[in-house]
């Protein structure tokens, strides 16, 4: 079943180059994009990418002429793998790659000193096919080989959480924890900072749903010392590949945004036991032939892509700690289970469970304005975008061949977490538990060849040291 909404979905409809540009994005050119340098006198280019760390890298130009402009735009440039993709088969002797530029991606740099048109790229192999460590090719082939295998696309969304720090002083006499949930100026400090990233992201073409302050909030120790108060952007819909690219972008910006006015910035998973810790929720939606699917059918069951994504996850969601839940806090921020989940379950608007299904505002006529998705509540702020979202769509496969479903759903439903029939299987607690969890399910996550050969053998390696 489709959903008909006519609800906004993003802050900004129309970002800065697609107003000046006069196109879609998809529309643009690599005319349009020489134009724009020529007509505003743009003299650096910067071809942003992601690592194999997950972070984003860039590599800056100064284009000689408008030729050399059109051969980096069209072309990219060579770089070194085995620099961007360590702990992997990409070697020094054999580690040449070249950088792919998307020109529909193509923003202006909201913090560059001297204006610079930046292009996200993607990572080609010397002989220009996709470069299989990538992490931009691992979240690619996942969402064409899940679109292959049911006929559905997966889109995503994550709620990028965050703690901003600064020196406290005579001014800061408001702030509790658990009481900043949306909380308004000036009971936070954040207020301005948030406002700012969520203005320039809608500038640079990066979709978001709402911005709010979050319910952490940590005092300092001494006079003079660190106060951290926490908050939360959940980005806009989209499909897969560019809801990764979203989430690092929003950290980006953000941590621009607090290293320019003198403040810390962190998505560590745990800041101090007994405090709040930072979320990387992700949400999930289906679309097929330009419709939005619904997660419920009129009679209220869930629909079939519903069921293969959830039925997917709570049985890798577990491995896909790998991806999400990466550092030795992330077991402290689920041991200490505030609003984390504790064990493998779903259930509707249940915030301690694996996966959640969120309720959908409609309006006093019943209209929908909002889109309903699946939400998995595992991943926090040490998460991998690329490669958990990756991991999301081999689940949901794994849960479209998975026979008997409908018994696996009942069984893990949270209504059923306290059933006499048995506890609920608790989430891993250890690197090694992963491990396992990973072990379990190796033909899953070696799927369609969506992570280069030996990527999984080497990363259960990796945790078990």
């Amino acid at each position: 079943m489709k959903i008909t909404t006519d609800s906004a979905e993003t802050i900004q409809a129309r970002p800065e180059l697609v107003r000046e540009i006069g196109k879609p994005r998809d529309k643009w050119s690599v005319d349009d994009l020489v134009a724009l340098v020529e007509r505003r006198k743009i003299q650096l280019v910067s071809l942003m990418h992601v690592g194999g760390d997950g972070w984003l890298k860039t590599l800056d130009f100064v284009p000689r002429n408008r030729s050399h402009l059109v051969d980096i735009i069209e072309g990219g440039e060579r770089a070194d793998g085995s620099n961007l993709f360590r702990d992997t088969r990409i070697r020094p002797e054999a580690s040449d790659i070249v950088l792919r530029p998307r020109v529909e991606s193509a923003f202006v740099d909201p913090f560059s000193p001297r204006e610079t048109l930046v292009l996200l790229c993607g990572h080609a192999a010397p002989d220009g096919s996709p470069l299989p460590e990538s992490p931009d090719t691992i979240i690619r082939r996942a969402y064409d080989f899940l679109r292959a295998a049911t006929g559905v696309e997966l889109w995503g969304l994550g709620e990028v959480e965050y703690f901003l720090g600064k020196r406290r002083d005579e001014s800061d006499i408001y702030g509790a924890d658990d009481r900043g949930y949306h909380a308004v100026s000036p009971f936070v400090f954040g207020e301005g900072l948030r406002r700012r990233a969520m203005a320039i992201l809608g500038d640079i073409g990066v979709s978001i749903k709402y911005g709010h302050s979050e319910a952490g909030y940590i005092e300092a120790r001494e006079a003079h010392g660190v106060i951290w108060e926490q908050h939360e952007i959940e980005m806009a819909e989209q499909p897969l590949p560019d809801a990764a690219d979203a989430i690092l972008l929003a950290q980006w910006v953000l941590r621009n945004l607090a290293h320019r006015e003198g403040q810390r910035l962190t998505t560590a998973p745990m800041m101090l036991e007994g405090h709040a810790g930072n979320g990387l929720h992700f949400h999930f939606a289906f679309h097929q032939g330009g419709d939005h699917l619904n997660v419920r059918g009129e009679n209220g069951e869930l629909t079939d892509p519903a069921k293969w994504l959830i039925g997917g996850l709570v049985q890798v969601g577990g491995a896909l700690m790998a991806f999400g839940n990466r550092v030795e806090g992330s077991f402290a921020r689920l041991l200490q289970a505030k609003e984390a989940p504790n064990s493998i379950v779903w259930g509707d608007f249940d915030r301690s469970a694996l996966v959640r299904l969120p309720v959908v505002p409609t309006d006093a006529r019943g209209r929908t304005v909002g889109k309903p998705t699946v939400e998995f509540r595992l991943p926090d702020g040490s998460g991998l975008p690329h490669l958990l979202m990756a991991g999301a769509a081999l689940a949901m496969v794994l849960g479209h061949d998975t026979k008997d479903l409908d018994a696996l759903l009942e069984r893990t439903s949270s209504l059923n977490r306290d059933a006499a029939a048995g506890a609920a299987v608790p989430v891993p607690r250890s690197f090694e538990e992963v491990a396992d969890a990973i072990d379990a399910h190796r033909d899953v996550l070696k799927g369609g060849s969506v992570f280069p050969e030996g990527y999984i053998d080497a990363l259960v390696e990796r945790m078990r040291r």
